[in-house]
């Protein structure tokens, strides 16, 4: 597969230097709620229903808006403890509609959001190419260390390990030293990374 204008794109966003830490992916005013969230969704004995229970709850308290509802609902349908993807991509359709009928500063976050999801999804399916794409617009709305992570793992399961590499050796070029730091931590801990370890230098 010729990535050429994969690259280009990727490539041309991180030229502009306008990358964010990974951490300013969810709203700072929701982040207490969605870090509340993310750590029952990773026990293993929480079932699925107290962790949408939660999910629901924090919306109603307004602790979470209604996209940040969406995308954890996506997320808990989406993973193991549930396993139904069809929900699971309703869920992102219901994120996309919410996320432009909220509008404001966080748009582009937000519908970056819905991007990646989609791509899990088509990940999760085999539909690897189609994920490709996902996850390339996801890092072209929203400049993250986790977004590129996922461009990277994706190409690694279509077999461009080579592809890969020569994008993290370009990449790292133009990245802020936190940036690189926090892109090389996602390489030591994700296996779909593993063969780009070798890349990671802190």
């Amino acid at each position: 597969m010729n990535y050429e204008a994969l690259f280009e794109r990727i490539l041309g966003q991180v030229d502009q230097q306008a990358y964010l830490p990974f951490a300013d992916v969810v709203d700072p005013n929701q982040k207490a709620g969605m870090e509340a969230i993310e750590q029952s969704l990773r026990s293993p004995s929480e079932p699925a229903e107290v962790s949408e229970g939660l999910i629901r709850r924090l919306h109603q308290e307004g602790q979470i808006d209604k996209v940040h509802m969406l995308s954890a609902l996506h997320v808990l349908t989406a993973s193991p403890k549930v396993g139904n993807h069809n929900l699971a991509a309703q869920y992102a359709t219901e994120q996309e509609m919410a996320a432009m009928e909220m509008g404001g500063p966080r748009l582009q976050a937000n519908l970056a959001s819905v991007e990646r999801h989609r791509g899990v999804l088509a990940f999760l399916k085999g539909h690897y190419g189609v994920a490709l794409d996902y996850f390339s617009r996801a890092f072209e709305k929203q400049h993250t260390a986790g977004n590129l992570s996922n461009v990277l793992a994706t190409l690694i399961r279509l077999g461009d390990v080579a592809e890969a590499r020569a994008l993290t050796t370009q990449v790292r070029e133009t990245l802020a030293p936190e940036l690189n730091h926090e892109l090389n931590n996602i390489i030591e801990q994700d296996p779909d990374l593993a063969l780009l370890q070798a890349e990671a230098t802190i």
